[in-house]
């Protein structure tokens, strides 16, 4: 038999077809009812099997969303996403939770793993930060409406961590700018940094780094220039002072203070006690 099929291209074509359905057929994921797909799902869910729970909690919905089953089905198919690292969708799945069964009281929660999708999305600090924005977004709005919630301590602390990020890459610039010696854009940058960012461990350090592009932008600058980039210096210097009296820069701002003063005022030797 199969002799005389290798003498027919058609026939044996036809054959292997079949064969090949039958072995896809084979790991077909089958169910009856949206409870049998959800439960099905919820287990591969909980053994880790995340794409197979995805496939299968997916086929909740050939149901409708109107059964009982819909809502736990919703919730873990953006949980079985986000374990499957696909956060983008995982994200849009737990979007869809909080838009169509809004009187769940796992919306809250829904909410957190919302932001914790884009905070999982957040890359190191060289690179464009359009998720680490939009998770602190999304734990502010989770702050702002669930004000006795649990998780709320831990939403405070990832956006402190998010916002670090943030002033370091923008740190990173403005000392880019430095070493290439663009004194004005520096200053502007680590200014930046401190208005944004004034409640991150960089903040004294970039007003340190304000204070002394200042200082460097004013040396290279026209004697009728020199005065307002000193004086600019100087505000810098103040505020270390006030805001961050114990910084452990202190001493190196004031020996930068010290010669922006003698740069303003070349005849005398005074300076601040």
């Amino acid at each position: 038999m199969f002799r005389n099929l290798t003498k027919s291209p058609v026939l044996l074509f036809m054959l292997l077809a079949v064969l090949w359905a039958g072995c896809a057929g084979s790991g077909r994921v089958r169910y009856e009812s949206p409870k049998e797909a959800f439960e099905k799902g919820k287990a591969f869910f909980d053994e880790g099997n995340y794409q197979k729970a995805i496939e299968l909690l997916q086929g909740t919905f050939d149901f409708g969303r109107t059964h009982q089953w819909a809502a736990d089905a919703q919730l873990y198919l953006a949980k079985a996403y986000r374990g499957n690292k696909e956060l983008l969708l995982a994200a849009n799945e737990f979007t869809r939770f909080t838009q169509i069964y809004r009187s769940d009281p796992r919306v809250p929660d829904a909410e957190y793993e919302l932001a914790m999708t884009y905070y999982d999305r957040s890359p190191v600090f060289r690179l464009d930060q359009t998720d680490t924005e939009r998770a602190i977004v999304q734990f502010q709005l989770f702050m702002t409406r669930y004000t006795d919630h649990p998780l709320v301590e831990e939403a405070g602390v990832r956006i402190v961590e998010l916002r670090g990020k943030l002033a370091k890459k923008q740190f990173n610039t403005a000392e880019l700018y430095a070493r290439r010696e663009f004194y004005g854009a520096a200053a502007v940058s680590y200014e930046a940094v401190f208005d944004r960012y004034y409640d991150t461990d960089l903040a004294d350090d970039a007003l340190l780094g304000a204070l002394k592009s200042y200082y460097d932008y004013a040396r290279l600058s026209v004697p009728g220039k020199q005065q307002e980039r000193l004086r600019l210096a100087e505000a810098n210097y103040d505020r270390l002072m006030q805001i961050f009296p114990d910084s452990p820069l202190l001493k190196e701002a004031e020996e930068v203070y010290l010669q922006v003063q003698a740069m303003m005022d070349p005849s005398s030797e005074m300076s601040r006690p």
